[in-house]
């Protein structure tokens, strides 16, 4: 699994798959919240909060995050690798567990920088520091389940083609109904009143559940249960596809 995970890793950085995600998330982010005017503009809105940056993330990555994972075994497919890999001694489920925690790696790697718009924002708040660090904190965990639960969801969608593209929107088809569908439709209830139980199941509710800085152990299953399920369907598929071979 560690050789996956070094394979994966290279791959993203001798190519320019790394350095483009990496780049495009900080400008984007950076454009928005210090550049562009609006609602996501931090020194226009007066307060110190990282707040606009979680609001922008979460859709950020539901088109970067499926650039990343759409070639992991897509790409095997097209070139014939696949089969290659299935005869290593290595299992299945570490197989996939290994490109999982190399796409997840990156975007962390993409993440981390943004550190510094923390400490912009610890800077200019008056008094110094005067910012709600247990809310930063939480929020910044659940960018990072949200993180896993796109990378789970973009690994499952490649491994149905070797078509990177197919892959690509397919994924983001998934990422969007999860994060977003379900509130959507939890809205639009038939008896006019919001349905809280459809809203549940989507990752936004637990998104903001968690960024409000309490750690609620619902919200840490749900995440953690969201990314077992798409991973093992992963697994399914690539077993079903070896057995059809």
């Amino acid at each position: 699994m560690l050789a996956i995970f070094r394979k994966e890793i290279r791959s993203f950085f001798s190519s320019l798959t790394g350095y483009l995600v990496i780049g495009l998330f900080l400008l984007i982010t950076g454009l928005f919240l210090f550049v562009f005017s609006g609602g996501y503009n931090i020194l226009d809105s007066g307060f110190a909060s990282l707040d606009p940056l979680f609001q922008l993330a979460p859709w950020i990555f539901i088109f970067l995050i499926p650039a990343i994972c759409m070639r992991l075994f897509a790409d095997e497919r097209r070139m014939g690798t696949l089969e290659l890999l299935l005869t290593k001694p290595i299992s299945l489920s570490k197989l996939v567990f290994g490109k999982y925690l190399a796409s997840l790696a990156l975007v962390a790697l993409a993440i981390i920088p943004t550190l510094i718009y923390l400490y912009t924002i610890s800077v200019l708040g008056r008094p110094v520091g005067n910012f709600d660090l247990g809310a930063t904190l939480g929020s910044y965990l659940g960018l990072l389940f949200l993180a896993g639960c796109y990378c789970a969801i973009g690994i499952f969608s490649s491994s149905f083609t070797s078509n990177q593209i197919v892959a690509f929107l397919l994924a983001v088809l998934l990422c969007f109904v999860s994060f977003y569908a379900f509130e959507a439709l939890s809205e639009t209830s038939i008896t006019g009143e919001k349905s809280y139980i459809l809203e549940y199941f989507g990752i936004n509710f637990h998104y903001e559940s968690i960024s409000r800085g309490v750690i609620d152990t619902r919200d840490i299953i749900y995440f953690l249960s969201v990314i077992f399920l798409f991973l093992k369907l992963t697994e399914q598929n690539i077993s079903r596809n070896k057995i059809r071979r």
